[in-house]
């Protein structure tokens, strides 16, 4: 435990990195994966749980902890920590996303969004300031920026406008959060699917010497090829000394060819989103456990697992659980997804750390290629 926040780069393995985040409530493993945590649970979850499954740090969203319970009450019950029972770090987004996504409901201008709440049509305002006044009142570890997110493909001046208006936002955020001791705040790169953006987001956030970096709008549709070359072009252009956060991203193919691009920290909802469809992410690949094979299958996901979800569990009844729309099939999916997530993290951490992530990799690929339809 430290009062400070610090990232130690302790290994490299090619472009992969293998690292630490230490704060006050504790030290982030890296790469790491955020479970997440929307409105103050990580769906169809217990904490204990999530932690139990190699978690260090989980996120959770200004945007819908803001409309409920609301940012002051979470403030008044003594902080988004205290209310959830997660004593572990934790790291809010700025709201901007989902901000964003409300087409139709929003007004955007220089000073921040105006945009009505999906919850009940309630008037909000949300500016750089705002945004980071509420990070402060949930009591986040990490804060992020209020950026402009928009989808792809989209016109390249219109790219343009949002990454500069990003970059304005960055420094007006840096001002309101001010000096935080063991708390940090990040930015984000903007930029779509443009390269010169990209490196002109990098270089102005870098310039502002924030103690973290995200790489934001790349979860927006675009293409897994252009998410890499984008990945690629952006974090040359980033400290080497601070670490690198690619947003709600992704798939564990996603996760584990940018980690071998240099990313240290991911987000997604897909494993507990995934759960609750029936799908499962296990070492042989995604599993859809509503298939029909699986029904009278008494083998479970996989045997050698440590997760009670995947070792202890039947495939057929899984998919009974499943077919017949009971809660618990989200419960345990989610479970194995989670689990098998924070496996891969600390696979990937073994073999950065000794020095043979390249096997790992193809190791990693072969097993998912192969598939699970095959084994006995």
């Amino acid at each position: 435990m430290t009062d400070t926040f610090q990232f130690t780069l302790k290994a490299t393995d090619g472009a992969a990195r293998l690292g630490e985040v230490s704060m006050p409530r504790g030290t982030i493993r890296t790469p790491a994966f955020m479970p997440v945590g929307t409105v103050g649970t990580v769906k169809a979850m217990y904490l204990d749980q999530v932690r139990e499954t190699g978690a260090d740090i989980i996120l959770g969203n200004t945007y819908h902890l803001m409309l409920r319970p609301g940012a002051e009450r979470v403030a008044r019950l003594g902080g988004l920590h205290n209310l959830i029972r997660w004593p572990h770090p934790i790291l809010t987004d700025s709201g901007g996303f989902q901000v964003m996504s409300l087409s139709g409901l929003r007004k955007l201008d220089e000073q921040g969004v105006t945009f009505k709440s999906h919850v009940d049509g309630s008037l909000h305002h949300m500016s750089p300031e705002r945004s980071i006044e509420i990070q402060g009142l949930l009591g986040s570890d990490i804060q992020m920026q209020l950026d402009e997110c928009i989808a792809l493909p989209a016109e390249p001046k219109e790219i343009e406008r949002a990454m500069e208006l990003s970059l304005r936002w960055a420094e007006r955020c840096r001002v309101a959060f001010g000096d935080q001791p063991g708390k940090a705040m990040f930015g984000i790169v903007q930029g779509g699917d443009q390269p010169d953006l990209r490196i002109r987001s990098a270089e102005g956030l870098r310039d502002l010497d924030l103690k973290g970096y995200a790489v934001g709008g790349l979860a927006v549709g675009e293409p897994q090829d252009v998410m890499l070359k984008m990945l690629e072009e952006t974090l040359p252009v980033l400290p080497t000394e601070k670490p690198r956060y690619l947003m709600g991203v992704g798939t564990p193919d996603d996760i584990l060819k940018s980690v071998a691009r240099g990313i240290d920290m991911f987000d997604c909802v897909m494993p507990t989103r995934a759960g609750r469809h029936g799908l499962a992410f296990t070492r042989r690949g995604k599993v859809n456990i509503r298939n029909a094979r699986h029904a009278e299958d008494l083998r479970p996901l996989d045997e050698q697992s440590s997760c009670p979800a995947t070792r202890d569990y039947s495939r057929a009844y899984l998919h009974h659980l499943v077919r017949a729309d009971e809660a618990l099939a989200g419960m345990l999916l989610s479970w194995n997804n989670l689990s098998y997530y924070q496996d891969l993290m600390k696979g990937i951490r073994e073999a950065i750390a000794a020095g043979r992530f390249p096997e790992f990799y193809a190791q990693t690929q072969e097993a998912w290629a192969k598939g699970d339809i095959e084994r006995v």
